[in-house]
């Protein structure tokens, strides 16, 4: 390692190789990495001169276990931290996506179904974050990453409070983000709401609350401006003006966000989580949705409660009513509404096997998919997806879905899962394992599919070939 964080040779930092350097920070470099078993993770290296430091050090294990206590809803949660040869290290979970600061910046706010995902999942994170007693202090749009599967995550949490040994006097944080307290170093759990209106308000109409400019500039708005929400819409209005109140005392917490949010009282965390992937849409780095076209066209109604015109008890009606839909993500899940399903039994477990949906953008052929694992007397209660159909690389390891094939049965062609760059578009297996009675959902995407194909086969290698099934365009 460099004296300025970058890569040596060796490629190595403890026990992970670095693969590319991913960003840069103001605590240091964030890398792509493969752990001893091969599976992907993120490590952020930390400037060496901040380990030069004594409290830094002695602060950092103390903060990196506080931040491996944070459960993984709506996270990248923290999987190992180590010094190497002077150099600190933090390991995350590696999320293959954009954030969504630039997510924004290249198609512009978000809308409809994932704008609503993103304000449930960005609370899910922090209600996580603040059970085991962590404060985040610098939630912005550039530290929630827009994951394939599943949605938001919520990354660095606990690291801005590491920037606290450092014994600068300037402002720990973001400025457009940072709350009213952060003028005089009274951060709490309250400032991270405050930061999720401010989060919120960049996603749905493309500026911070409180404009941009300096940090002096920007902290005297925020101390004595009303934030301007021109544009924000009006189911998260009322949330995102009780997050930013001045008072942090009169500010709601993020559980109460979250129990607003979701219509109903003491909403889980892994409720919450289960919510947000049944909604959220795939975006790539680029900004351009795999499918947000259609999201925005199919899902004008939505299932996010009127906070403020409802009862409790009319809300969670609402709430129930659209998840459990005719058609909708439970329903499909459970079976009803499956475009085709097939049992497969093996030695010692079987799979339920469901295709839910096969939807076209354009050339873009999307396939949402599923599979119920069962053990049966005498099998093993963990299943690992990859040894019934995962791609297979050269070293052994199972890392993906890329091998499942759509054929148009018309015309004969073959259309391979997209890829891009080192990776498809597609679910990532690596490190997987279901329990007995756990429903696993994959997705494939497929490029240059023929815009006159209106039914395809699906392969899925080691569960067989699906004739005839009907592509649906939006």
């Amino acid at each position: 390692m460099n004296g300025d964080g970058t890569v040596t040779s060796a490629r190595t930092i403890g026990p992970y190789t670095l693969v590319r350097r991913l960003g840069e920070g103001g605590m240091g470099v964030v890398y792509l990495a493969k752990d001893p078993a091969g599976r992907r993770v993120a490590v952020k290296v930390i400037r060496p001169e901040r380990a030069q430091q004594e409290e830094f050090r002695l602060r950092f294990e103390k903060e990196a276990v506080a931040a491996r206590r944070v459960a993984r809803f709506c996270t990248a949660p923290v999987l190992d931290s180590g010094m190497d040869n002077g150099v600190a290290y933090l390991v995350t979970e590696y999320v293959d996506g954009p954030d969504l600061s630039a997510v924004v910046e290249a198609q512009g706010p978000l809308a409809g179904g994932n704008l609503e995902a993103l304000a449930v999942g960005v609370a899910t994170a922090l209600v996580a974050i603040h059970q085991a007693e962590v404060v985040h202090r610098d939630l912005k749009p550039s530290n929630i990453l827009l994951s394939p599967l599943g949605g938001p995550r919520v990354i660095d949490f606990g690291i801005a409070q590491l920037a606290d040994t450092l014994g600068t006097q300037s402002l720990i944080g973001t400025p457009a983000y940072m709350s009213p307290e952060h003028a005089d170093s009274r951060v709490t759990a309250a400032s991270d709401v405050f930061a999720w209106g401010g989060v919120i308000t960049y996603a749905a109409t493309g500026s911070p609350p409180f404009g941009t400019g300096g940090a002096m500039e920007l902290l005297y708005r925020i101390l004595n401006s009303e934030p301007r929400l021109d544009g924000m819409d009006e189911r998260l209005r009322p949330l995102v003006e009780r997050a930013l109140e001045k008072d942090p005392a009169r500010r709601l917490t993020a559980q109460q966000l979250l129990d607003r949010l979701l219509g109903r009282e003491k909403a889980t965390i892994q409720a919450a989580t289960e919510a947000v992937g049944d909604i959220w849409t795939p975006v790539d780095d680029a900004g351009a949705t795999l499918a947000a076209q259609a999201l925005r066209r199919r899902r004008r109604r939505s299932w996010l409660p009127a906070v403020t015109a409802l009862t409790a008890a009319v809300v969670t009606a609402v709430v129930l009513l659209v998840v459990f839909l005719p058609g909708g993500p439970v329903q499909r899940l459970m079976g009803g509404g499956a475009l085709a399903q097939r049992d497969v039994a093996r030695n010692g477990y079987h799979l339920d096997v469901r295709l839910l949906s096969l939807r076209r953008v354009g050339k873009t052929v999307t396939l949402e998919w599923s599979v119920k694992f069962v053990s049966t007397a005498g099998g093993s209660a963990k299943w690992e997806p990859g040894s019934a159909f995962g791609r297979v690389l050269n070293y052994g390891m199972t890392r993906d879905t890329a091998g499942v094939v759509l054929i148009d049965p018309a015309a004969g062609g073959r259309y391979a899962t997209a890829e891009k760059g080192d990776d498809c578009l597609c679910s990532d297996l690596a490190g997987k394992v279901w329990m007995s009675g756990e429903t696993a959902p994959f997705y494939n995407t497929f490029g240059d599919v023929s815009p006159d194909a209106d039914l395809a086969n699906v392969d899925i290698p080691g569960i067989g070939l699906f004739p005839g099934v009907p592509v649906e365009s939006r």
